[in-house]
């Protein structure tokens, strides 16, 4: 029998597992995952890696060999990502093969240094690119301003991008608009479309972490039993689905247009929406939340795996995403009218994001310079 995830194929949606990890990747347990649980994909980023390498011993091995070759610092941290991640493109390789590349994806990021220097990202991916050196491989570019021409350049050039970090409807349009440059760039230059396969990565979680945040701090200011009151705590966990629903509509807009019909004519593939940061970070929110109401045609959900278990074993299988999208435009009406600015809380989480991202890398950085000084002897 089929699991809930991969039932999911039948409606459009691919499930990618937001996760990597050495020992999974060499004791079967992901392959197990594919088999089973419906994965035909994997995401990482700088956090993910933190926690992988940072603890334990399974990296250690490699570490040691790394720092023969007198590897230190981003170095030694960028080899062992791009070890991870070649592993998971020959495991997945069949899953691409399977689906004309269009799964089977494997994504490594840059480094979050590079955020806001377009020439440095374009630089890092390349080299990311060639050091993977497997054609399942994308390279994950944030969506900041200095990353879209990022994004149309490397597109252009050929390289599958995973556009991540994006909140807002607004940059979410830019991200659309530089990859349809690429692509028209690329179709200009006579070179073929169909081997283009990028995702623009959508965070969904975040949304309501930091709108509830001002729901409950506007709440403070009202008197209870108002109806204004009331109508607040109806809007608390609704905005990161309501974004995502909007989100999609803009996708549907985009791609629907006479623009991509003439680069579909030529054999572009569309960007689809990859649905990121979906476990529930509140407890009082159902556990697959942003898996059930997110469900649709051409995206894909990334999953950590205790969200993927949990979806397995209750979530919903209907198509979802766009169920209730009046009243998403009615939320995000609402909310500024009622003291909660919503657009402008959401473009915040994009900056809070690559700080985020760049805490981690750093921590990590550290955590290998730590090791690397014990096993040279030192520090001891």
């Amino acid at each position: 029998m089929f699991s809930r995830a991969q039932q999911l194929r039948s409606l459009g949606q691919s499930v990618w597992l937001d996760y990597i990890h050495r020992r999974e990747l060499r004791s079967g347990v992901f392959l197990a995952q594919v088999r089973d649980q419906g994965v035909s994909g994997v995401t990482s980023n700088p956090t993910i890696f933190e926690q992988a390498i940072g603890k334990g011993q399974d990296y250690d091995a490699s570490i040691e060999q790394h720092i023969a070759r007198g590897l230190k610092g981003p170095a030694l941290f960028e080899a062992l990502a791009v070890e991870d991640v070649q592993s998971a493109c020959d495991l997945l390789k069949p899953v691409y093969d399977g689906t004309d590349g269009l799964d089977g994806r494997v994504s490594i990021e840059v480094s979050p240094g590079r955020a806001h220097d377009a020439p440095g990202t374009i630089d890092e991916a390349r080299r990311l690119h060639r050091e993977v050196a497997r054609p399942n491989v994308m390279v994950k570019v944030p969506a900041t301003a200095e990353g879209l021409p990022a994004v149309t350049t490397l597109t252009a050039e050929g390289v599958c991008v995973n556009v991540t970090l994006i909140f807002s409807l607004e940059r979410y349009g830019q991200v659309m608009d530089a990859f349809l440059a690429g692509l028209e760039r690329r179709a200009a230059a006579n070179q073929p479309l169909h081997p283009i396969v990028s995702v623009a990565s959508f965070f969904v979680s975040r949304v309501d972490t930091k709108v509830d945040k001002a729901i409950e701090q506007r709440l403070q200011a009202l008197p209870a039993g108002s109806p204004e009151r009331a109508e607040l705590e109806r809007s608390r966990g609704k905005a990161a689905v309501a974004n995502a629903q909007l989100a999609y509509a803009r996708f549907g807009e985009v791609f629907g247009s006479s623009r991509f019909a003439k680069l579909r004519d030529k054999g572009a593939r569309v960007q689809r929406p990859l649905w990121a940061s979906t476990s529930t970070k509140n407890p009082a929110y159902p556990d697959t939340i942003y898996v059930d109401e997110l469900i649709g045609p051409d995206t894909v959900n990334t999953m950590p795996p205790q969200t993927l278990a949990a979806y397995n074993e209750h979530g919903r299988l209907e198509v979802t995403i766009t169920r209730g999208l009046d009243d998403a435009r009615a939320l995000f009406r609402g909310l500024p009218q009622r003291g909660v600015p919503i657009d402008e809380l959401i473009a915040q989480l994009e900056e809070e994001g690559v700080k985020s991202f760049a805490k981690s890398y750093d921590t990590l950085i550290a955590t290998l310079e730590e090791k690397r000084a014990q096993m040279s002897g030192k520090g001891r």
